[in-house]
């Protein structure tokens, strides 16, 4: 019996020296970050841009590997699946943390991942055709409750976060509105242009260009402080509605069991390339504000966020088709 202890403690032994042997060489070959979604929206954006930088800081490619589908369940189930070694990351979107409360999916979205860092976040804007007889929030919402169903807000699709923003504002008000699902923002902002809906909710880089001409009149920030972009633009607590903030995020994951020194390195060159001016201005550019913060604050947030939306989603009685 003691000599099968000791072969068993000398084989633990000699799994975690190679292990530590391998972090300390990590990485010795192309790491590949996958995205839930397709190339050129805001996600593959924000994935290009630090694999790009961490790649030259590891001096071995960082690929990204788009794997587009069913709201980004697809490119997370391929990193859920994936050995826990560094070289399969995930640039997840805020939708990772919504998806579970809104159908049932084949991974466990804390179990089966292991958080990095948030990588960035981009706050969410109420947004308003200007023909809409109201021109503040607390306008909107009082021309709301006086005319239920007279406002349609429109979507990036059912179960979205655009969609759930909206679900959460009504319940936050009370007021009603009719929901007015798109395949994408690209057609809500076109809707919202044309007039066939009143309001949406959009990242700051979808609408500012249309703020700056008229065409389109921001609300509301829905984050703690005012964006830097558009510092005129109120909060939604300084407009009324207290307690309503919905950020867009972009966070790095790894698999679950994923080693903590490992993981805690990634955040590290992570986090340093996010700290650097030009990476500041590039993801700025992109409406996004660098975060870089710990896995535990990651963990944090992704636990927040899906309570939040559980409780939106049985509240709202909302279905994914």
């Amino acid at each position: 019996m003691r000599q099968l202890v000791t072969m068993l403690f000398a084989a633990a032994l000699g799994a975690a020296s190679a292990l530590a042997a391998a972090q300390a060489g990590f990485p010795a070959r192309p790491v590949r970050m996958v995205v839930g979604f397709a190339p050129g929206g805001g996600t593959d954006i924000i994935a290009r841009l630090v694999a790009q930088k961490l790649g030259e800081r590891w001096g071995q490619p960082v690929v990204v590997d788009n794997r587009p589908g069913a709201s980004g369940n697809i490119g997370a189930e391929l990193v859920a699946r994936s050995a826990p070694d560094g070289y399969s990351l995930l640039m997840a979107f805020s939708s990772h943390a919504s998806n579970p409360a809104l159908s049932k999916l084949p991974f466990d979205i804390e179990r089966d991942f292991t958080s990095i860092t948030q990588v960035g976040s981009a706050p969410m804007v109420i947004v308003a055709n200007p023909a809409l007889p109201a021109k503040t929030l607390g306008e909107l919402i009082a021309y709301a409750k006086a005319q239920p169903g007279a406002i349609k807000f429109g979507s990036s699709g059912v179960g979205t976060p655009v969609h759930l923003a909206g679900e959460l504002m009504m319940q936050l008000t009370g007021i009603s509105m009719v929901h007015v699902p798109y395949k994408g923002i690209a057609p809500a902002m076109a809707a919202i242009l044309g007039g066939d809906i009143q309001i949406t909710y959009a990242a700051v880089l979808s609408g500012l260009q249309h703020f700056r001409s008229g065409r389109l009149k921001p609300l509301a920030v829905a984050s703690r402080t005012r964006f830097p972009a558009l510092p005129e633009v109120p909060t939604a607590a300084e407009a009324g509605l207290a307690g309503y903030e919905v950020d867009f995020w972009y966070a790095l994951l790894g698999p679950g069991s994923m080693p903590a020194p490992l993981a805690q390195r990634i955040q590290r060159d992570v986090a340093a390339l996010l700290n650097a001016p030009d990476m500041k201005e590039s993801l700025a550019a992109q409406g996004c504000i660098a975060v870089g913060g710990s896995p535990e604050a990651l963990s944090a947030l992704i636990r927040t966020e899906y309570e939040l939306w559980s409780k939106v989603v049985k509240a709202g009685g909302v279905r994914v088709e």
